[in-house]
This record gives C-alpha cells, structure tokens and sequence, in this order.
C-alpha cells in the first residue's frame, strides 16, 4: 500500500504480513512510517493505494464498530483519562455495545477476564493517574484485551517506561500470546526488546519493508545494522539467546 500527507509520498509501495500466532516487532528509524502504518491498520488513515486486509477482508469494507471485533490498536501512551482503571477496561467492550452503553453479563466477564490477564484487578477502583507507568500501560493493555480480538496492535508500548517496567510489558505481551492465543503486532523503538520478545521482525525504511521474518532471518540480512547503523552481537544468556547492540 501506499500513503501521502498532502502532495508528499510516505509510504510507498509497502507490503508485508503478521502471520497469526506470532508476536511481531516492526523495527526502524524515526520518520520511517511505523505508526502511519498503525493508523492505516486502524482504519484512522485510508491508504491512497492498495489495502489492509485481516483474514482476508478489506478493513475499509468493515464499520467501525465491525473493524474494532477483528482488530484492537492501543495507540502511543498519551495522558490518562480521569477514570478508574476498570472503567478504562469497560471502554474496550464498546464495539459490543448497544447505544445504551450498558455492559450485558457477558461484557462484565469479558472485563474481568482481562483485568485478571493484565495482572491489573487489585487496581480496579484505582484512578488510572496515581498508578506507575507500567500499572497504567498493563490498564491500557487490559483495555485491548476486554475487545476480544485475535489480533492485537500496540504502538510503542513501552514508551516512557523505566527498564523493569518495560521487562514486565513485554513478558505480559508474551503471555498473551501464549497463554491467550493472542496474535501481536507491535511497533517498538527499543532494539534490544524487539529481539528478545519477538518471533519476527519486520523492518522498514523510508516507507517501505527492507527485511521481514523470523528474528535469525532478519539480523542474517544486515537490515537492522544498516538501518540503525549498528552491530549486534548475539550471546548466549539464561533465558536463551541475548544481543548485545554497538555502535557500527
């Protein structure tokens, strides 16, 4: 697909794949469409070229309300709403909602359910603004969740978090991958996280994909050394496979 702001060509010509069952990290510099590409997924930005499709349907052939049951997109971390943390995960049974806004029996559930994935229920009458960073990203999370989706887009979501806070979203991203069967697709700056919570990688340069799949496959490539203009060393850790980033 492709996409302008005004007259100015972003996008050109990308085409890629999120393959279901797999967390998938979308890598690159800044400016280089990522969260564009996040917006075209959601429908916010309707592409002047070719098409988002999930399991084969045309997103802009679906309401919004259709659209949001087939895909949940958390967006970057903005500043929280005046709310307590399970009124914030309610807001995710809204495209299951009649006009009331009322939560039906299975609304409720759906609710709790995600607020005890999230590791968030011992939060539920707490106001999202006195929670940590990370609390306040596993509430937003939660939120994706009460959608009850198969599939799951997170824009940068360990921006403003400190190391451990970081460490303990990508964990719950891998778990609701495992535990929930949630499929995942994640833009993320930070490098090193991609690689180590990630089944594969997608990385892009001035609007286009230059490397897509597993993670051994794309570092095989050079892609991310090019792009980044770094070097990665890979090491054996603990918990498996570490890398270690230099400058190039």
């Amino acid at each position: 697909m492709s996409f302008s702001y005004g007259k100015l060509p972003f996008i050109e010509g990308l085409s890629a794949v999120f393959p279901h069952g797999a967390v998938t990290s979308v890598v690159g510099p800044n400016g280089c469409g990522k969260s564009t590409m996040i917006k075209l997924v959601d429908g916010l930005l309707r592409p002047s070229a070719g098409e988002v499709r999930i399991d084969g349907v045309p997103t802009l052939s679906l309401k919004a309300k259709e659209r949001a049951r087939r895909v949940a997109v958390l967006a970057q971390a903005s500043r929280p709403p005046a709310m307590t943390v399970e009124a914030l995960v309610a807001c995710g049974r809204y495209p299951y909602q009649a006009r009331q806004g009322r939560l039906s029996r299975e609304d409720r559930e759906q609710v709790e359910r995600a607020l005890e994935l999230a590791s968030v229920a011992r939060f539920r009458d707490c106001e999202l603004r006195r929670l940590s960073g990370g609390e306040r990203q596993r509430a937003f999370i939660a939120m994706t969740l009460a959608q009850d989706t198969d599939l799951i887009v997170l824009d940068e979501p360990t921006t403003y978090l400190d190391i451990r806070a970081c460490h303990e979203t990508m964990e719950l991203v891998r778990r609701l991958n495992v535990e929930a069967g949630k499929t995942v697709v994640m833009v993320i700056h930070d490098l090193d996280l991609a690689l180590r919570y990630s089944d594969r990688l997608l990385v892009m340069e001035c609007g286009r994909a230059s490397a897509a799949g597993t993670v051994e496959e794309v570092l095989e490539t050079g892609a991310i050394e090019r792009a980044f203009g770094v070097s990665i060393r890979p090491h054996a850790a603990a918990e498996g496979i570490a890398y270690t980033l230099f400058p190039a």
